[in-house]
């Protein structure tokens, strides 16, 4: 599959985007990025390929449009897998890794920390801080969620710890000390070249925040 083209429409700050690339990254792919307006005018490509969604990430492979990042991640698993797996080949382990990824996906929800405010934010707060206290005893002592394997779980959640001091700014919480296991696994996660590579730096994932809370008007 050396002359694929690969294509990914996305955007330098989302989690999700993250997700793609650490995938291809892990499986060694080369691609193209091209990034989005999304405060702005989207593409036509963008439109043309989800015009359901209307919503990065896209991985376009040789012309043709996969769309949601978990299902992007796992189509890079199954097209490339003659490279190292991620998701275990084990059908009962490969079912509780799309649990947990689903899980993340639908839980950890930091919209309202961020953009909210009042009642409102101080609800997001706890359900998020709910959230991860499951995921922290789901990890437990091990080194990454599938055991000693780096995998589809921790691409799932490992996009967020960039993100993971605007929550602490906004929530007025601290995760290392709320969540000591999760911080550890984060920080062991990015020991990887293509997690280091492919997460944004923390500084600038807070200096959107801010400026995004002025253009909802939420300051």
């Amino acid at each position: 599959m050396a002359d694929d083209e690969v294509i990914l429409l996305d955007y330098w700050v989302s989690v999700f985007g993250m997700r793609v690339r650490i995938a291809l990254a892990e499986k060694e792919i080369k691609y193209e990025s091209r990034e989005e307006d999304l405060l702005g005018n989207k593409s036509d490509l963008l439109l043309k390929m989800n015009p359901i969604y209307k919503k990065i990430p896209v991985l376009i492979h040789n012309g043709k449009p996969v769309c949601e990042s978990l299902i992007i991640v796992q189509y890079i698993d199954e097209i490339w897998n003659d490279r190292s797996p991620l998701l275990p080949s084990d059908p009962y382990q490969r079912a509780q890794a799309r649990f947990w990824a689903d899980f993340v996906d639908k839980k950890v929800a930091p919209r309202g920390v961020l953009w909210g405010k009042g009642e409102e934010q101080e609800a997001a707060k706890n359900e998020l801080l709910e959230t991860f206290k499951i995921l922290e005893g789901e990890l437990g002592d091990k080194p990454y969620f599938g055991g000693e394997t780096f995998g589809f779980v921790d691409i799932s959640l490992v996009t967020f710890s960039c993100w993971f001091h605007a929550f602490e700014m906004f929530g007025k919480f601290s995760m290392k000390a709320e969540f000591p296991k999760i911080t550890e696994w984060a920080k062991r996660c990015k020991q990887r070249e293509s997690v280091a590579k492919s997460l944004q730096d923390p500084q600038k994932v807070d200096e959107f925040v801010v400026e995004y809370r002025k253009w909802l008007g939420v300051e």
